[in-house]
């Protein structure tokens, strides 16, 4: 009782002193508690519905909670040695199961199941087609729950998709699993966005994203290697070496979903890793970015604003156009290396390696080099360009199949444009409702992109498939304007909230720990982009 009545005393303290309007015993009601000015002028009701940080948050200010550099700088070590490796080694077998398609093909898969016309195509587009239906579910759900538990479930499940690829009689089996498989990874791109958000800092979000996400690249060294040992022996088994591939791939991320389940807490303040001390350090750390952990009611005045905010729908129009190349190259890629260029089956699994250490080596680094230039839009914006020029050198030089070789592999670059967008949508989009809504239609369009990539290349085209390659020019061309037009925007709305602020015409919220009042990036006045 006498604990009770302190509280109580605290919080009214608090509202006296502070006007704060927030206490441990408000939380999570649907009373409104304050309102707040939006950047457009409109006034925002705040309830007690508010982040799930704000607790924690103030904890750490009753308990006076301190955070400096050097505790910081070891913290943030701690955090990257138990989540970056775990992560990392998840989006690689993530990526060899969407992959592992290719390498069976020239493994024998097509001639398996007397695969003609479009039907490998349809390989790579089921998979998006289930990834494009399940992504909105899948999102809400991952707001639902806790974001660990379920994503490991997930991945669990997949991997014994992966194994079953094994299993089918017939095509039509086999591309029902393609798209279960699809149903199953669409939680996972959004639930690291999630994670990245609730860990880390905006300056640092960036860097972040790129080493779990070029990944990909160490996913291709592996799932090549892993195909390769497997094809140089195909009278070693029992059955089919592409069969064995996806047996091997299934259990490998079978044991990773495990692994997430029993290491990856769902949240920051509930980090076996971490002391009391360092668990509310975490909450002090992600003040700056002006959100918090995230809220599990579904507001419907977030989800509008998503829909009316101009970037999100240029982040989709952008997903769809920059990965209709992906696609194509995702399943066609080892197919291009054998017949335009010549390459045997086992040469062209080995020449997959030299991509993924582009892809694993170069997008870390230039995200790295982000930390001297401070915009990360400026440098997607560049290497979307460069792999433009890119992508030309693959589709038109016809008579320097080195050119169009070096083309081919400086394309891997490419996912540094969505590593951008994915750190946008953990720094630049605030409330979780708009967060998880931006992400979930920027995905939809990655899958719409993926589904139409291999429609690209018709299989009348081969082996050349002309078409796709010139298809991936005017592609990455569209994406090109989209990215600079988000660039811009962000830039110009900085330096109009920079003026409002200046000229005395922002309304600041009145009460502590704001920041975690589940406000999205248009009604927090103090809100910046990160460029």
């Amino acid at each position: 009782m006498s604990e009770h009545i302190e509280d109580d005393v605290r919080s009214e303290d608090r509202q006296k002193d502070l006007e704060s309007t927030f206490s441990k015993d408000n939380i999570g009601t649907e009373n409104v508690l304050s309102h707040v000015k939006s950047i457009d002028g409109d006034v925002i009701e705040v309830t007690g519905d508010v982040d799930e940080a704000m607790e924690y948050a103030i904890e750490a200010e009753e308990e006076d909670v301190q955070l400096t550099p050097q505790e910081e700088n070891k913290l943030v070590w701690k955090i990257d040695f138990y989540l970056l490796p775990l992560i990392c080694l998840l989006y690689a077998v993530q990526f060899m199961d969407k992959v592992s398609t290719g390498y069976a093909a020239i493994m024998g898969l097509r001639t398996y199941y007397g695969m003609h016309g479009d039907q490998y195509s349809w390989c790579g587009s089921a998979f998006y087609l289930g990834y494009l239906i399940f992504e909105f579910p899948m999102s809400v759900a991952l707001q639902r729950f806790p974001v660990a538990k379920f994503v490991s479930v997930t991945i669990i499940l997949w991997g014994l998709i992966i194994c079953l690829h094994a299993t089918p009689a017939n095509y039509a089996g086999f591309i029902t699993l393609r798209t279960i498989l699809g149903v199953l990874e669409s939680a996972v791109t959004p639930a690291m966005v999630i994670i990245t958000g609730q860990w880390y800092k905006a300056d640092e979000q960036f860097l972040r994203t790129a080493i779990w996400f070029s990944s990909n690249g160490l996913g291709t060294i592996l799932g090549s290697s892993i195909a390769y040992g497997l094809a140089i022996r195909p009278n070693s088994y029992s059955m089919e070496a592409w069969k064995v591939l996806f047996i091997v791939i299934g259990c490998m991320t079978i044991s990773v979903g495990f692994m997430i389940l029993f290491h990856i807490p769902d949240l920051p303040v509930k980090a076996w890793f971490l002391n009391p001390q360092e668990r509310k350090q975490v909450v002090l750390r992600i003040k700056s970015n002006q959100q918090g952990f995230g809220n599990r009611t579904f507001k419907w005045h977030q989800f509008k604003e998503a829909l009316l905010d101009i970037n999100t729908w240029i982040f989709f129009f952008f997903s769809v156009a920059f990965q209709i190349p992906n696609g194509a190259l995702t399943n066609f890629g080892s197919i291009l290396l054998s017949g335009v260029f010549g390459f045997s089956s086992r040469k062209t699994l080995l020449m997959n390696l030299i991509g993924g250490a582009v892809e694993l080596v170069g997008c870390i680094w230039f995200a790295w080099i982000n930390k001297y230039f401070h915009h990360k839009l400026a440098i997607a914006t560049f290497i979307v360009g460069f792999c433009l020029i890119a992508s030309c050198m693959l589709a038109f030089p016809l008579q320097s199949p080195h050119a169009r070789l070096a083309g081919y592999y400086l394309y891997n670059l490419c996912p540094i444009g969505m590593i951008c967008c994915l750190s946008c949508f953990t720094s630049n989009v605030a409330g979780h409702t708009k967060k998880i809504t931006v992400n979930a239609l920027y995905l939809i369009g990655y899958s719409v992109g993926n589904l139409v990539g291999p429609q690209t290349f018709i299989a009348s085209q081969a082996p050349k498939y002309r078409g796709g390659q010139i298809s991936m020019v005017v592609c990455l061309a569209v994406s090109w304007v989209l990215i600079a037009w988000v660039y811009f925007n962000y830039w110009f709305e900085n330096k109009r909230r920079d003026k409002l602020q200046a000229e005395g015409k922002l309304e600041v919220p009145n009460f502590d720990n704001f920041e975690f009042a589940d406000l999205t990036d248009k009604e927090n006045v103090l809100f910046r982009y990160t460029l």
